[in-house]
C-alpha cells in the first residue's frame, strides 16, 4: 500500500502549477493593465480635445479662435480614420526596418480576443491613435492664423502618413532605431521633434503673419490658454504613464518624473522672465510647463526623480532661450512657439535620456542603458542618431509635402483680405465671439 504524504503532494502540485500560471499570466488579459490604458487613452485624447485646442485658441487673436478649435477637431477626425485605414498597419505591422506592412489595414485580424501583451490589441491601437491625433495638431501652432483650411487638411493627411507613421515604426514598431536601442519612452522623437521641425519648416515656407515682427500680435484670452495648459498637464500623466502599457512600477515612476519636470520647467521659465523683464508672466509659466513636459517625455521611463528635476530645469532655460532666439534674432513667425518648445525640448530630452538613464550617477541615477549598450557614450550616440535622423527626414518630407499641397490648393495661404478679416469668418462664416 502506497502512503500519500499530503505536504509533499501539495509541494509537487505547486511546482507543477507555477510555471503554467506564469505562462498564462503573460498571455492573458490583465484587468488592471487594461483599465489603466483605457484611462490613459482618454487622457491623451483629452490633451488634444479640449486641452490643446484651448491652449492654442487663447494664444491667437479673437478673430481666429474658432479656426484653431475646428482645426483641432478636424485633425482628430481625419487622423482617426487614417489610422484605422492605413496608419496603424504601416506603423505597427511587421514590414521591414523602415515601414510596416498592410496586414492590419482596417484593423484586420484584431477582434475582441486579440491581445497585445496583457491588453487587448484594439486598445493598444486606440491608445496609439491618440498620439497620431495630437502630433499633427501640435503643428498648427507654426502656421496659425494664415493657412487655408483645405491646405491644412491636405497637409495634415499627407504628413501623418509620410512622416509620423514611418518614424513611429522606426522607434516603436520594430524599426531600425528601436533595434539600435533608441530610448524614446513616449514620443520625444516621434511626437515632439517631428511636430517642432514641421512647424518650423511650415512657418518658413508660409512666411510671417501680417505685421510680424514690427507689430505686436498678442494672445486674446490667456484665461483660455491657462485652462488648456492645466488640461495638458493632467493629460500628460496618460501620455507618459500610459506608455508603460501596464499598471506597474514603471508607469508610476513615469508619472512621478513627468510631474517633477513640468514643475521645474514652469518655475525656471517664470524666474528667468521675472529677472529679465521685471515681472513673471502667466504665459511664460505655462509655456515653461509644456517645455518641461515635452523634454521629459522621451526619458520618462528611464530616469529617476533627480534626473527629472535637472531635465526640467534645463528644459525651462534652454527652451526659453530658443524661443527668444527664433522670434527676436531669426525673426521666424513660428506663431505659437512649437519649434523652440517641442522641437528643441524633444531633442534635448532625447539626448538627456542617454545621460540620466545611467545607473552610476548616485541620486541622479536612472534605470540603465538599452540592451547591448554598455556605456553612456554608446547610448548618447544612439540618441543623437535618432534625433538627427528624425530632424533630417521630417524637414525634407515636410518641405516636399508643403510644395505638393500648394499645387493641390492653389497656394497655402489665405488672401491678405481674408487674413485681415480673420479666419473665423473667412473660412467658416462663424464667429468665436459675438462682440458688441
Amino acid at each position: 500500500m502506497i502512503r500519500f504524504d499530503r505536504s509533499k503532494g501539495l509541494i509537487a502540485l505547486l511546482i507543477f502549477l507555477l510555471p503554467q500560471a506564469g505562462f498564462a499570466q503573460g498571455n492573458t488579459l490583465n484587468g488592471a493593465d487594461t483599465a489603466w490604458i483605457m484611462t490613459s487613452t482618454a487622457l491623451v485624447l483629452f490633451m488634444t480635445l479640449p486641452g490643446l485646442a484651448l491652449f492654442y485658441g487663447g494664444l491667437v487673436r479673437h478673430k481666429n479662435v474658432l479656426s484653431i478649435l475646428i482645426q483641432c477637431f478636424a485633425i482628430a477626425g481625419m487622423a482617426s480614420i487614417l489610422w484605422l485605414l492605413l496608419g496603424y498597419s504601416l506603423a505597427f505591422g511587421e514590414g521591414n526596418a523602415f515601414i510596416g506592412d498592410f496586414s492590419k489595414v482596417l484593423f484586420a485580424g484584431i477582434d475582441r480576443d486579440s491581445l497585445s501583451g496583457t491588453i487587448p490589441e484594439a486598445l493598444f491601437a486606440l491608445f496609439q491613435m491618440t498620439f497620431a491625433i495630437i502630433t499633427p495638431a501640435l503643428i498648427l501652432g507654426g502656421f496659425a492664423e494664415r493657412m487655408k483650411f483645405s491646405a491644412m487638411l491636405w497637409f495634415s493627411m499627407f504628413w501623418l502618413l509620410l512622416v509620423y507613421v514611418p518614424i513611429a515604426h522606426w522607434v516603436w514598431g520594430g524599426g531600425w532605431l528601436q533595434n539600435l536601442g533608441l530610448y524614446d519612452f513616449a514620443g520625444g522623437t516621434v511626437v515632439h521633434i517631428t511636430a517642432g521641425v514641421a512647424a518650423l519648416v511650415t512657418a518658413l515656407v508660409l512666411g510671417p503673419r501680417r505685421g510680424f515682427p514690427n507689430t505686436p500680435i498678442m494672445p486674446h484670452n490667456l484665461t483660455m490658454t491657462l485652462t488648456g495648459a492645466g488640461m495638458l498637464w493632467v493629460g500628460w500623466f496618460g501620455f507618459n504613464g500610459g506608455s508603460a502599457l501596464a499598471a506597474d512600477a514603471s508607469a508610476v515612476m513615469a508619472m512621478v518624473v513627468t510631474h517633477i519636470a513640468a514643475a521645474a520647467g514652469a518655475m525656471t521659465w517664470m524666474f528667468i522672465e521675472w529677472k529679465r523683464f521685471g515681472k513673471p508672466s502667466a504665459l511664460g509659466t505655462v509655456t515653461g510647463m509644456v517645455a518641461g513636459l515635452g523634454t521629459i517625455t522621451p526619458a520618462s521611463g528611464f530616469v529617476g526623480p533627480g534626473g527629472a528635476l535637472l531635465i526640467g530645469l534645463m528644459a525651462g532655460a534652454v527652451c526659453f532661450t530658443a524661443t527668444q532666439y527664433v522670434k527676436r534674432v531669426l525673426q521666424i513667425d513660428d506663431s505659437l512657439d512649437v519649434f523652440p518648445v517641442h522641437g528643441v525640448g524633444g531633442t534635448l530630452g532625447t539626448l538627456l535620456a542617454g545621460v540620466f538613464s545611467a545607473t552610476s550617477l548616485g541620486i541622479l541615477s536612472g534605470y540603465g542603458f538599452a540592451e547591448g549598450i554598455e556605456s553612456m557614450g554608446g547610448q548618447l550616440w544612439v540618441q543623437f542618431l535618432g534625433a538627427a535622423s528624425t530632424i533630417a527626414y521630417t524637414a525634407l518630407m515636410t518641405w516636399i509635402i508643403l510644395k505638393v499641397v500648394a499645387l493641390l490648393t492653389s497656394g497655402l495661404r489665405v488672401s491678405e483680405e481674408q487674413e485681415i478679416e480673420g479666419l473665423d469668418i473667412a473660412s467658416h462664416e462663424e464667429r468665436g465671439y459675438d462682440l458688441l
